[in-house]
């Protein structure tokens, strides 16, 4: 996986989960994450050295995945995403009955 998939991948963990993060780790992932701010950066805005920006980001990442591993909240949506567009190319009536099954769980 490359940096943007992983950054893209975290983003989408952040939307789902985000809210059950801290706010300092909430504060730091968007200023990193979303708006490219450097370790250097956050550590400046929030008078805290760039190692406590480096530990607080990798304790978020290590939540945001640990939330996924337990809920597959994303894995989900992306099950759906896949069923929809298949349905949507073909028309095929499967499609549906297999989001329908997705929905029963």
């Amino acid at each position: 996986m490359d940096q943007l998939e992983k950054t893209e991948r975290l983003n989408q963990l952040y939307e789902l989960y985000g809210v059950l993060l801290t706010e300092k780790q909430q504060a730091y992932f968007v200023a990193y994450y979303q708006n490219d701010f450097s370790f250097a950066e956050i550590a400046q805005e929030f008078k805290v050295s760039r190692n406590a920006v480096f530990d607080q980001l990798n304790n978020a990442i290590m939540h945001l995945e640990h939330y996924e591993e337990k809920l597959k909240l994303l894995a989900k949506k992306n099950d759906r995403l896949t069923w929809l567009k298949l349905y949507e190319e073909t028309k095929d009536v499967q499609y549906l009955e297999k989001l329908a099954e997705m929905e029963e769980v």
